[in-house]
């Protein structure tokens, strides 16, 4: 027991590659996304999309201290997190937002293609 709580103490500490706090939100016309990321900047967050995969990267970045750090429980280094969207999305017209520490991506669904019937040539 005293492995595994060493362990996870050190995950949290080494700033080991994580995953950041999630919610996936489905609306009629859009899946919305939206990840706890305290203290991550602009430049260092990197979202791609690829088919139904949405794909979060970055990285929290150890401030200077000027002080012995005695507790640390705040993570750091390098995160990631994928979703497989359950529909397809139009990538093309997502928007991505980051504001008080939260990212918000809002990814239109794809307009779903109608059934028509196909007339046989004499």
């Amino acid at each position: 027991m005293e492995e595994f709580v060493r362990a996870v103490r050190d995950d949290f500490s080494t700033g080991s590659r994580w995953s950041p706090p999630v919610d996936l939100e489905e609306s009629d016309d859009a899946f919305i996304v939206e990840a706890d990321l305290p203290g991550v900047a602009r430049d260092d967050l990197t979202i791609d999309w690829s088919g139904r995969d949405l794909t979060i990267h970055g990285e929290v970045k150890e401030r200077d201290r000027r002080g012995v750090l005695r507790r640390q429980t705040r993570r750091t280094g390098s995160f990631g997190y994928t979703v497989t969207l359950p529909a397809d999305i139009d990538g093309d017209n997502a928007t991505a937002d980051l504001r008080d520490g939260v990212l918000t991506i809002t990814a239109p669904k794809t307009h779903a293609t109608k059934t028509r019937r196909i007339e046989l040539s004499n």
